[in-house]
């Protein structure tokens, strides 16, 4: 038996560490040092990071993966008159890690900033930010886009003369159960709800349904809890975290919270908003003079926040950030520092540590991930 137990030792050692590795996806501003997408190999026991791959596209600001993980889907954030948009299909190969262009369709809008995929791999829904345009396209057998099926133009404007002098879509996410498509929507400072058929694609704009927010606070980035009874929204201008009980498509208030450290009197620019897998913790990224990351603890019982603290990102501009499929790391994306930088992460406390890792990269903006297997 001795002979055999270095050999079954190291069989042992590679299945956990092959089972502790996924693919890291992401996504950037082509404007700098980046040329497009970039594929890493991450290592969820150790942190270490080791690139793979990169294929050339404009500005994918925002990434989706397909619930099957065979595909990846990026907005090419450009303008032009109202349908300067393009949103772009890929293929992914698990053995090797290489992305392959399939398409590349009009977003119906200019500068797409968000796209999400349904649950049935059918429809990809996207933001259009300048126009305020929300569009749905189909995807196809093989795992490209088809032109789009809905668009949809915002109308209205905000108090902010600056900023909301129109509607800016931002973010466009589908209900867990798939009967509902959320918008939010900076310029108008509302989400709006509508019903989906997953079945034909269609949105139904007759039977739609708003939430406001506080004037001027510019909603910006939606997430629901894994229970799926609260709902969280990141509110770009106003620095607000708002809480929600969430039901059958309906959003009730419980809190706002600010997201920016005590005292802090520069200009707010928050962005992204996530809550960790065990539903213990909701974090919020604060861009500008702050560049934090927010910290927050979730209560079980009323899905209400208690602010437990803020982490420097070490950087500049964190406009993404994502946890590893453990739920051991947070990777904040730094875009105007051209680096990603991992941190741990307390379970118990839900606070952060640098680890000291970083990746280099120009203007990450969209972190994603793809498991290996």
């Amino acid at each position: 038996m001795k002979k055999f137990f270095p050999a079954v030792l190291a069989l042992a050692f590679y299945v956990v560490g092959n089972s502790q590795e996924n693919y890291l996806i992401v996504g950037t501003y082509t404007t700098g040092k980046s040329q497009g997408i970039y594929v890493y190999r991450f290592n969820s026991g150790t942190g270490n990071v080791d690139s793979v791959s990169m294929i050339k596209t404009v500005n994918p600001s925002f990434l989706a993966v397909s619930p099957n993980e065979r595909f990846v889907y990026a907005v090419n954030e450009t303008s032009n008159k109202g349908d300067g948009g393009r949103v772009s299909a890929f293929s992914f190969n698990k053995s090797n890690g290489q992305l392959t262009f399939i398409n590349q369709q009009h977003s119906a809008g200019d500068d797409p900033c968000y796209v999400s995929v349904d649950k049935t791999d059918k429809w990809i829904a996207i933001a259009n930010y300048t126009s305020g345009t929300m569009s749905v396209l189909p995807i196809d057998k093989n795992g490209g886009l088809d032109a789009a099926s809905t668009s949809i133009q915002h109308m209205g404007k905000g108090v902010d003369k600056e900023r909301q002098e129109g509607p800016h879509v931002h973010c466009t996410i589908f209900s867990k159960d798939n009967k509902y498509l959320f918008a939010t929507d900076l310029g108008l400072d509302k989400i709006v709800i509508y019903p989906f058929d997953e079945r034909n694609g269609a949105v139904d704009k007759g039977k739609s349904a708003s939430v406001s927010t506080q004037p001027g606070t510019g909603p910006r980035h939606l997430t629901f809890h894994p229970n799926n009874k609260f709902a969280y929204l990141m509110e770009e201008m106003g620095g607000i975290v708002s809480a929600y009980q969430y039901s059958a498509g309906k959003l009730k208030l419980i809190q706002n919270i600010s997201s920016l450290p005590a005292g802090y009197k520069g200009e707010i620019g928050s962005a992204d908003i996530h809550v960790s897998a065990d539903g213990k913790f909701l974090y919020a990224s604060n861009r500008d003079a702050s560049n934090t990351i927010a910290i927050f603890k979730i209560d079980p019982q009323t899905g209400k926040l208690t602010s437990i603290g803020h982490q420097s990102v070490l950087g500049k501009t964190p406009r993404n950030f994502n946890f590893d499929p453990s739920g051991k790391f947070l990777l904040v994306g730094d875009q105007n520092s051209d680096q990603i930088v991992i941190f741990s992460i307390n379970k118990d406390t839900g606070l952060l540590s640098d680890t000291g890792k970083r990746i280099n990269v120009g203007q990450p903006v969209c972190i994603k991930w793809i498991s290996t297997k």
